[in-house]
């Protein structure tokens, strides 16, 4: 995968080359290259900033310098990605789907944003973190790269970590225990202790299951139709949780 990432704020991309994006990086499985914006202004302030049409606070990211930028940047096949918090918002899903692209270009917008008719020219993809705004998009790029990278082929030294994690079958992982198997008079549950294997995956399953209807219920209702069987539906019961009403699985 080739990433190139577009920012007044080039600096901010040193922890790429750390931990398993930078072995990635090292490995040739990810290629990234950041990219100052004012590189391609043309006035001896490198201004990429004015006010806003209509009025209004702040300033926004004038589009000739994206427009420069992106010419060169986003080549045929490239898409480009704009960190916002009018988008859609980042999941696994989106992640799995950024995954499986060759070209990938992050525009960091800044102040109040990017005029929007940079991001319609190249067709931007716009995604939201989350319900909240940052100073800019650098910290979301750092975010979804993370997310994006683990998922490519190779990455990860054991891809099975990737199946039983949180969100990858819209639940919330379940707890994870380790050596030793007493600490501070807590104990491990003793059926992680007990080698059987089938209850042990019913206790994780039930685990994730009341772990995600009492932090994430809009998780559990968004699952889809016949995707709980009627153990999971007895035991939502019983936990005093409401039951998805979308059918069960036989």
């Amino acid at each position: 995968m080739r990433v190139k990432i577009v920012s007044i704020f080039p600096e901010y991309f040193g922890p790429l080359e750390l931990s398993l994006i930078g072995k990635a990086r090292e490995q040739g499985i990810l290629e990234v290259s950041v990219h100052d914006l004012r590189d391609w202004t043309h006035d001896v302030h490198r201004t990429v900033d004015d006010t806003p049409y209509g009025g209004g606070p702040g300033m926004v990211m004038r589009p000739e310098p994206w427009g420069e930028a992106l010419d060169g940047l986003a080549g045929s096949g490239a898409r480009l990605i704009v960190p916002s918090p009018s988008g859609r918002p980042f999941s696994h899903a989106i992640a799995t789907e950024l995954a499986a692209s060759e070209d990938l270009v992050f525009a960091c917008g800044r102040y109040e944003g990017i005029d929007q008719r940079v991001i319609d020219e190249y067709d931007g993809f716009e995604v939201s973190l989350g319900d909240y705004v940052l100073f800019g998009g650098e910290v979301a790029v750092l975010v979804m790269l993370e997310a994006i990278t683990r998922l490519l082929p190779g990455v990860l030294g054991n891809a099975e970590s990737l199946v039983d994690e949180s969100h990858a079958h819209g639940l919330l992982e379940t707890p994870v225990y380790t050596k030793p198997a007493q600490w501070r008079g807590r104990e491990v549950p003793e059926i992680l202790r007990s080698g059987d294997h089938g209850r042990i995956a019913r206790w994780r399953r039930d685990q994730a299951l009341l772990r995600t209807a009492a932090r994430r219920p809009d998780l559990l209702h968004a699952i889809g139709e016949g995707k709980l069987d009627k153990r999971d539906l007895a035991l939502l019961g019983e936990g005093g949780f409401p039951v998805p009403d979308d059918g069960v699985a036989e």
